[in-house]
């Protein structure tokens, strides 16, 4: 069997960078209500590791699935899409 070694790749903003190497992303997706057939919008919030803390709030990040690093982050930044104004 072989192992999918790529991980998930997620898109979202940054809304908090106060911890020492992690940031917090919101990630939104659009998913279908299923009896009422309206799209509705979900969030999530995923605690990303930033070694070098470049991240700022409102920053457009990638970020990628890993092994665990801590109790809560199982994501590390990939790339900064679009630097916050």
């Amino acid at each position: 069997m072989s192992k999918n070694t790529q991980g998930r790749t997620l898109t979202g903003k940054v809304i908090s960078d106060k911890m020492e190497k992690t940031i917090v992303i919101l990630v939104q997706r659009l998913v279908k209500h299923n009896l009422y057939n309206k799209i509705m919008k979900k969030s999530t919030k995923i605690s990303a590791h930033d070694e070098n803390n470049e991240c700022q709030i409102g920053d457009i990040v990638t970020i990628k699935e890993t092994k665990p690093i801590s109790k809560n982050k199982t994501f590390v930044l990939v790339s900064i899409d679009e630097q916050a104004s």
